[in-house]
């Protein structure tokens, strides 16, 4: 179960958008050597979808994408997290991957806070690059891969 009051504004925030829409995106900046990502809070308790994360690209696209999922979501209609989907980005597929709980603490704290704990699944949204590869593809990048950091196993192995 999740929280239902926030200690400032940014909490309640967090509840409310929760309460209104179903769920909130929260964007963190790129900071040093981390990149910039967002994630929502909320789909597992609005919907029993797992919690969404995403690496690398600006909040407004990233919001954009998260924001397909949850609709998908909230129609009853989810995208299927075992299989890639071209529903997110235009000519382009998108792969999920689990993250496991030891990477939480790092990187959902709001989530981890709204929950009380790790008490929820999450899913990293993976795309790939403008030639189609992903940050596990031997051919991939080093800067590619440093754009994505991929939390989990990428189904079926890498």
């Amino acid at each position: 179960m999740g929280r239902t009051v926030g200690e400032g504004k940014s909490e309640q925030k967090v509840i409310d958008d929760i309460a209104q829409y179903g769920w909130h995106c929260v964007n963190i900046m790129a900071e040093g050597e981390h990149v910039e990502y967002s994630f929502t809070v909320g789909l597992f308790q609005s919907y029993g979808h797992p919690e969404l994360i995403i690496f690398g690209l600006p909040s407004n696209v990233s919001h954009q994408i998260l924001a397909i999922a949850a609709d998908a979501a909230k129609a009853r209609s989810p995208l299927d997290l075992a299989r890639p989907t071209d529903a997110l980005l235009n000519n382009y597929s998108c792969c999920f991957v689990e993250v496991p709980f030891s990477e939480y603490r790092d990187h959902v704290g709001y989530a981890r806070w709204y929950y009380q704990g790790d008490n929820f699944p999450l899913y990293q949204i993976v795309w790939p690059s403008r030639s189609g590869l992903f940050p596990w593809h031997h051919q991939a990048t080093a800067e590619f891969r440093d754009a994505q950091p991929v939390l989990g196993q990428a189904a079926g192995g890498t």
